[in-house]
């Protein structure tokens, strides 16, 4: 399984996930336009695309692409509230695993400011990649991952000692800081894990270079930021 970042910030986001003959996106967070371009102006031979809420920096794309003949997955409360609708739409719930060409997919609840979030877990029979973004935390432990990708948001001490309350409650409540990331990798089993991108970096509250490194220098793991 290959993981590829396309965009990863609040302006959009877009992912890949390639195992053997199957292209699926994680995330239409971007203008269908922009989206072909970042794919080299096609869509043969995508499988579709997950998305994990409604929010346009994830979902921006998601209609178009199902009037492109794209096919979609989503939460029933995510296809709501964006208005999706169509026989190339699928409805997911939390725990019910489906299969999308060569990938096993699991979705899993996640903690947002959205109507029905998720994260995903997706399997080829050798690798297991855990995909989890925009969530206040983790309720949901895996074993025998290969690859993960994170959200990692921003770190609390770069947030600015005036930030207002409710917005930095917000942010704490609805997204993963460095803190958040560096617990729950020490609670997972890092044994087979190969590679681990960071996500959905803030562009005011977060340090690339430092956020790589810190994780990477507490797993030993091969550690990338994905950004635009």
């Amino acid at each position: 399984m290959h993981f590829t970042g396309h965009a990863s910030s609040s302006r959009g986001n877009l992912y890949l996930v390639e195992s053997g003959s199957t292209r699926l996106l994680l995330e239409a967070g971007l203008p269908i336009k922009t989206i072909r371009r970042r794919l080299g102006w096609t869509l043969s031979g995508v499988a579709g695309s997950l998305v994990t809420h409604e929010h346009m920096d994830h979902a921006r794309g998601a209609a178009d692409l199902l009037r492109a003949g794209v096919d979609v997955w989503c939460s029933a409360g995510t296809a709501q509230a964006l208005g999706l609708e169509g026989h190339r739409l699928h409805l997911l719930r939390s725990a019910e695993q489906c299969i999308i060409g060569e990938l096993s997919v699991l979705p899993f609840a996640t903690e947002h400011d959205a109507a029905e979030p998720l994260g995903f877990l997706l399997q080829d029979g050798t690798d297991s990649l855990m995909f989890a973004t925009d969530t206040g935390y983790l309720r949901w432990r895996f074993e025998g991952l290969t690859l993960i990708a994170i959200e990692c948001n921003f770190a609390g001490d770069l947030l600015p000692a005036d930030m207002p309350e409710g917005q930095r409650a917000r942010l704490e409540a609805t997204h993963l800081s460095l803190a958040s990331v560096k617990a729950m990798l020490a609670a997972t089993d890092l044994s087979r894990v190969r590679e681990i991108h960071l996500l959905h970096l803030s562009s005011g509250h977060a340090d690339a270079e430092r956020f790589r490194s810190e994780i990477e220098a507490q797993t030993g793991i091969p550690t990338w930021v994905e950004a635009e």
